[in-house]
């Protein structure tokens, strides 16, 4: 059961707006119509994609294959070593990097067909370039408020210059193309595209670099396609397929551009510092040298290595060790010097130079990733970034670690030097006898070669530290070249359509829904209904459309005519019990407030019961405001009701007369206006002239003053068979409805029945639902939408 009333609750809700269908579908129509448009006018935006792979350096080289520990070892794979992808992604869409971009594809100029039905972007296919040369960022943003940075650009027939027309200010420019061109906000020369052959008109707009950046900026999307790879994708979507590719490859390649002087930094910081120690180690080399060759011409020695050569050969392996402890010593000694040089610490330090201690070679290489990472992060944020703050104290940290390490090694080494010193002092006992020649050549020829061989070994480091330079690869690995994808992003056209659907049928929707939730008259009878069921509804009276007549003929089959037919067979059951079953009904027509129909609903009432034989009177008993006489504008001046109450010299018969209308209908008015009709109602002559009426007619209907403005209908309901309490659909208030289920409640008035006048053929309950009679063509599409209104 409860499913049954849920049923037909929603098949009572959906009528509601079912029966207003032409306007759904108007509003479907009409939305499919501006959808169409806008697919026509609008120009699709697609989809361009690109991804790369960010290498993972932070393992030195993982993945490069066997000779990647070879190269690691040489310090080429020491650059950046970030394993955040995160901070990849954020450098990838910083603000230098879309600069470095827009610049690098002058994009703050753009280029716009004119000739066309929209402005759509050239951008490549341009008859003309403008290169900006210089440009005052300030006057630029001035300008482009008021749209004053574009102008278009027009070939001058029979003539090589060029027309620039400002569209806003009307200014006009003629120009020389490959000529200086000044302009309020810029300098620029305008070339001729050499790859375009048609020179039409085209429409230039200039804009601040860094505007474009921000807006491209936005635009791009990068997304980290798993969360267990380094594999990014690119998405940028644009109505110019071309100019979105280059924006993605080049924002790549600048990435790629900055990565690579990223990782060669250290190798250019490390090959300065070789070099300066060449340029000291070579004077100091010629120096001994020059020494040597001095010595030897001055004594007039030729081979004194023979002479003393097993002396030497026992003690070739102290000298031997004493050389390398040396060589590590003066490398030790010149980092430290490096070190405690002013401004050192916002330097790299030179990896792998030779220094033995695998622990001093991680804290260099760890030293210098810090300070990358710092600087890289600087040149995006300031000093007093926490980021760079606390990197700032971890480098500076690591640098007194690493000083101390480097001093501990000097100790070690000058510790180790003085105990060969003493082996080599116990073997030079054994050459005492050598002449001070031999030692003094040997000393000479010690130095010499201790200069050579870290001579050499500068030499070597700085060849492999060239190699680094020239084995730097780019850090992000390109998967897909930027291409666009076929299917635009935008507009969608089954969306659009789709979403015009919708849209059609939910603006029709939202306003009934509205005007109904606003409402606060009646409609239809479902409105009554709901108020009380107490009150039968024997009747619902059309809207009579403008130029129609509002009174009913002889053999009328119009819907008013039907709509009455409908109404007195109604009212045949109510008046199986009336009282006085051998004389005429008496029935009322009355209403809440004026101008809801009562003395429509009373003539029309009385016409159709003439029309079936039966003998009719209609009385004006609206003593305060008659309105019958506006349907017999020619017995305005007859007297009636309140005269035959006033003087009982009138007769009844006298007072009434035949109406113009039909020969079964006779009209008893309402007379001269009294000032007290209240008092003349009240008068029990009123009740005696009812009775003697309903002795003469089949039906005495009585057009009554309206209840609620006054108590007149209360005083004489007594003597009715049934009241016709006439409502107006659009113009009844739902809340005076009570009103008349209080009167009866109350005792008031008896017999009520509800007539609803001025209802809309979309709104009939029952009867005339459809808008045609029975018999009748049925209305075209056209009159049926306007009976939906």
């Amino acid at each position: 059961m409860n499913e049954l009333n849920e049923e037909i609750n929603l098949r009572e809700e959906l009528d509601k707006y079912l029966r207003y269908w032409p306007w759904f579908v108007l509003g479907t129509l009409s939305c499919l119509l501006i959808a169409f448009i806008y697919l026509r006018i609008s120009v699709p935006v697609y989809d361009t994609v690109a991804s790369v792979i960010i290498k993972d350096e932070e393992s030195k080289g993982g993945g490069l294959g066997a000779g990647a520990a070879e190269f690691a070892d040489l310090g080429l794979l020491g650059g950046m070593s970030t394993n955040s992808i995160e901070n990849e992604i954020g450098l990838l869409k910083s603000r230098r990097l879309m600069i470095n971009t827009v610049r690098a594809l002058n994009l703050n100029v753009s280029y716009y067909d004119l000739n066309g039905f929209n402005s759509e972007e050239l951008y490549a296919d341009t008859p003309y370039l403008v290169e900006v040369v210089n440009l005052n960022k300030e006057e630029l943003t001035e300008a482009d408020e008021a749209d004053l940075n574009q102008f278009s650009i027009e070939p001058i027939q029979s003539s090589e210059k060029l027309q620039l027309n400002f569209t806003e200010s009307g200014e006009t420019l003629e120009v020389q193309p490959d000529e200086l061109v000044t302009l309020p906000f810029a300098t620029i020369i305008i070339r001729d595209n050499p790859e375009s052959s048609d020179k039409e008109s085209v429409l230039v707009k200039i804009q601040a670099v860094t505007d474009v950046a921000d807006t491209y900026r936005e635009a791009v999307e990068i997304n980290l396609i798993d969360d267990n790879a380094t594999l990014l994708e690119f998405n940028l979507g644009s109505p110019v397929k071309q100019k979105a590719q280059d924006i993605l490859d080049q924002l790549i390649f600048e990435y790629n551009k900055e990565a690579i002087e990223d990782k060669n930094e250290v190798a250019v910081n490390t090959a300065k510092f070789i070099d300066e120690r060449l340029q000291i180690i070579s004077g100091e080399l010629d120096t001994v040298e020059v020494g040597l060759e001095d010595f030897k011409e001055t004594n007039n020695l030729t081979n004194i290595e023979a002479e003393s050569q097993l002396i030497v050969e026992n003690a070739s392996d102290y000298r031997k060790r004493e050389q390398e402890i040396q060589t590590q010593l003066s490398v030790a000694q010149s980092i430290i010097s490096y070190l405690q040089e002013e401004g050192a610490e916002s330097g790299l330090l030179p990896a792998d130079i030779g220094l033995e201690g695998e622990s001093v070679n991680a804290q260099i290489a760890s030293y210098n990733d810090l300070v990358l990472e710092r600087n890289r992060i600087l040149s995006g944020a300031t000093k007093l970034n926490p980021t760079v703050t606390r990197l700032n104290q971890q480098i500076e940290q690591l640098r007194q670690t690493i000083m101390g390490g480097l001093e501990r090694t000097v100790n070690s080494l000058q510790i180790a030097q003085r105990g060969l010193r003493q082996q080599t002092n116990l073997i030079g006992s054994e050459i005492a006898q050598v002449p001070a020649k031999e030692r003094q050549f040997r000393d000479i020829s010690r130095q010499q070669e201790i200069k050579e061989a870290l001579y050499i070994f500068l030499l070597q480091k700085r060849e492999e530290n060239s190699l680094s330079l020239a084995a730097t690869s780019p850090k992000a690995k390109i998967v897909d070249s930027a291409y666009t994808l076929n299917t635009p992003l935008s507009p969608k056209p089954k969306i659009v359509l789709a979403a015009a659907v919708l849209i059609g049928l939910a603006i029709p929707f939202l306003i009934l829904y509205v005007r109904r939730l606003l409402n606060n008259k009646i409609e239809r009878r479902e409105d009554l209904e709901k108020i009380t069921r107490a009150i039968p509804i024997v009747g619902e009276l059309p809207r009579i459309a403008k130029g129609d007549s509002d009174l009913i003929e002889e053999n009328d089959r119009s819907v008013l005519a039907e709509s009455f037919r409908i109404l007195t067979t109604n009212l045949q059951y109510l008046l199986v019990n009336a009282k006085h079953q051998d004389k005429g009904y008496c029935l009322y027509t009355t209403s809440t407030v004026k101008g809801e129909g009562k003395t429509f609903t009373s003539i029309n009432l009385a016409m159709t019961l003439a029309n079936t034989g039966k003998k009719v009177v209609l009385i004006g008993a609206d003593l305060r405001n008659p309105q019958l006489q506006r349907y017999d504008t020619e017995s305005k001046s007859l007297l009636g009701v309140s005269d035959y109450l006033v003087n009982d010299d009138h007769k009844l018969e006298s007072l009434i007369h035949d109406s113009k209308f039909h020969t079964n209908l006779k009209l008893f008015l309402s007379g001269s206006i009294p000032p007290n009709p209240s008092e003349l109602l009240r008068q029990s002559k009123f009740g005696r002239m009812l009775d003697e009426l309903r002795e003469k007619y089949d039906y005495v209907i009585v057009d009554t003053a309206p209840s609620m403005l006054v108590a007149d209908t209360f005083l004489i309901s007594k003597y009715a068979d049934l009241i016709l309490y006439v409502t107006r659909a659009g113009y009844t208030e739902k809340k005076l409805i009570n009103f008349a289920v209080d009167a009866q409640n109350d005792g008031k008035l008896h017999d009520i029945s509800f007539v609803i006048n001025d209802v809309k053929t979309a709104n009939f309950g029952y009867g005339n639902k459809y808008g045609y009679a029975y018999g009748q063509d049925k209305p075209s599409f056209w009159e049926r939408f306007k009976s939906s209104l």
